[in-house]
């Protein structure tokens, strides 16, 4: 049985939080400035054990602030671009505009998201928050070890054409390993080729459906029954393939099978 996971308390989660931003920083920025992530870790309160903690106003206030920023960037750096995008294709190929609502749409990549990282995520709460939790490890080295686990698992997803493309528009020679690659290049060349896989794994989803769409639509031709909308004829026989062929889970196996591990 897996162990079940120990969370830090809540003021350790807003510094890791708090330090989650460093992540977003461009390396670039961190080289011009060298001692801007020490001023902002600074200015934070209390992050490394020696300065003063942040009042409750100010706490809230970062707080909303995290709220607004993190999400996206941890969205962005996880396998649910290319989860939701193939969901989405999915539904439209199947002619049908609000079923699943986005809602569910939205729950099912995320919660699918959780189970494809969930190796990264047991990494990062072993090797990081659990460790900073303890006061085993400082925040440098937690972010640090978190931003590379992250960082070995975009790797592993990015395309090398993209990767070269961004290092070219950033006039970036070859890095000597793939670890040295920066955020900066990493995460658009990463969102880049997330996108390529959604589309190319959506127009495999698509075909079929198409196929069916001509089929019907050529029928109905053929009996001279123009004015009646190929889309409402083929839309059961589109539904009823999709559930004898089981979809949902082939569609579902592979999105996950899908990433490299």
């Amino acid at each position: 049985m897996r162990a079940s996971l120990r969370l830090p308390a809540p003021a350790t989660l807003l510094r890791l939080g708090l330090a989650g931003l460093l992540l977003a920083v461009p390396a670039q920025l961190s080289a011009q400035t060298p001692g801007a992530s020490e001023a902002l870790t600074r200015a934070l309160g209390d992050v490394s054990g020696n300065g003063a903690p942040l009042t409750l106003s100010l706490q809230i206030l970062v707080m909303m602030g995290l709220l607004t920023i993190l999400p996206s960037l941890i969205l962005m750096m996880t396998s649910f671009t290319r989860i939701i995008i193939v969901l989405s294709i999915l539904r439209q190929a199947l002619g049908l505009q609000q079923t699943p609502p986005n809602q569910v749409l939205i729950g099912l990549s995320l919660f699918l998201s959780l189970f494809v990282m969930a190796p990264s995520i047991e990494q990062i709460n072993a090797r990081a928050i659990q460790p900073y939790g303890a006061d085993q490890v400082t925040l440098e080295q937690a972010v640090a070890t978190s931003g590379d686990i992250f960082h070995s698992f975009m790797v592993k997803q990015t395309r090398q054409t993209d990767l070269k493309l961004f290092m070219d528009i950033a006039k970036k020679p070859s890095f000597e390993s793939a670890e040295a690659i920066p955020f900066s290049i990493l995460l658009p060349a990463f969102v880049t080729s997330e996108l390529k896989t959604a589309f190319q794994i959506g127009f495999m989803i698509f075909l079929p459906f198409l196929i069916i769409d001509l089929v019907v639509a050529s029928t109905l031709m053929a009996l001279g029954m123009m004015m009646l909308s190929p889309t409402i004829i083929s839309m059961p026989f589109k539904l009823l393939l999709f559930v004898l062929v089981d979809g949902w889970a082939l569609t579902m196996g592979s999105l996950a099978g899908s990433f490299v591990t």
